[in-house]
């Protein structure tokens, strides 16, 4: 099955460039100041597709495929995120877009993390979506994480993505409690979003590594930048007891949504871009 490309049919210009050794895919679009955002380990820019353009409206937006998602190549052997966040920060540079707030998803908002504290200057304000870090170092985690990244399963199910968009009882079988709080709620648009780049994945498993080996809790005081803590309500996937970690170690505001599970961006973008617009707005 083809791969289709929500962000290109959205209206975003899709691109790549070289970043130390990595060939790197991203998309730009939107009208306004900067604003990065990054996706979710197993995850891929489409990820983005219902939550960027609401932000578009408002802001000029540079959404990556990180090393190893989607259409970018792979960065094996990465010790930890920063090497990700550097490959992000590149791309950014290269486009101008620097400095610029940043949003991650999941992991995507432990790059975002590792960006804030290795080039401060770059990054004036973070959102922290559902993030991962935290409960992701324990050990039950690393195996979960490591099992998952060999067997992938949104690979497995990104060719039957069409026929899951179109019956409630697949979505919920592929998406369930653990992705989302109601997988009712997932637009078709979301769901190719979510798995059509699942297909094209080169290396997971090496960003799984690094995000293991990565407690960002070690380095939080040296975020110097204003956080906003984003988490759904119900997610099962990411305990909300990281969220309110997250928001007092780094002394920010904690922001939930309701009936909502890990998948937040794609499962209800409207709270999302009025949480991050909101964010944005006072700092």
């Amino acid at each position: 099955m083809t791969v289709a490309k929500p962000l290109v049919e959205q209206g975003f210009e899709e691109r790549e460039a070289d970043a130390k050794a990595v060939r790197m895919r991203y998309y730009v679009g939107g009208e306004g100041p900067p604003l990065v955002l990054v996706h979710g380990l197993s995850g891929a820019a489409g990820n983005w597709c219902e939550l960027a353009p609401l932000l578009a409206r408002r802001y000029r937006l540079l959404i990556p495929d990180l090393p190893g998602h989607g259409a970018s190549a792979s960065l094996p052997a990465a010790p930890n995120l920063t090497a990700y966040a550097e490959r992000v920060r590149i791309v950014a540079e290269r486009e101008g877009m620097l400095p610029a707030p940043v949003v991650g998803h999941s992991m995507g908002a432990v790059v975002g993390l590792r960006l804030a504290v290795a080039h401060p200057e770059a990054v004036p304000a973070l959102v922290l979506a559902g993030a991962a870090g935290i409960a992701s170092s324990t050990r039950a985690a690393q195996v979960l994480l490591a099992v998952l990244g060999v067997v992938r399963p949104s690979r497995m199910v990104s060719p039957l993505r069409r026929a899951i968009a179109d019956r409630r009882v697949l979505r919920h079988a592929v998406f369930g409690r653990i992705e989302v709080a109601d997988a009712r709620a997932l637009t078709p648009e979301a769901v190719e979003g979510l798995l059509g780049a699942s297909a094209l994945h080169t290396d997971v498993v090496s960003a799984s590594r690094a995000l293991v080996r990565d407690d960002p809790r070690l380095d939080l005081e040296r975020v110097a930048c204003p956080c906003l803590v984003l988490w759904g309500a119900r997610d099962a996937q990411v305990p909300i007891a990281d969220a309110f970690e997250y928001a007092r170690r780094l002394r920010a505001p904690l922001r939930t949504i309701a009936d909502c599970g890990h998948l937040l961006i794609a499962e209800r973008p409207e709270a999302c871009a009025a949480a991050i617009g909101e964010f944005l707005d006072r700092v």
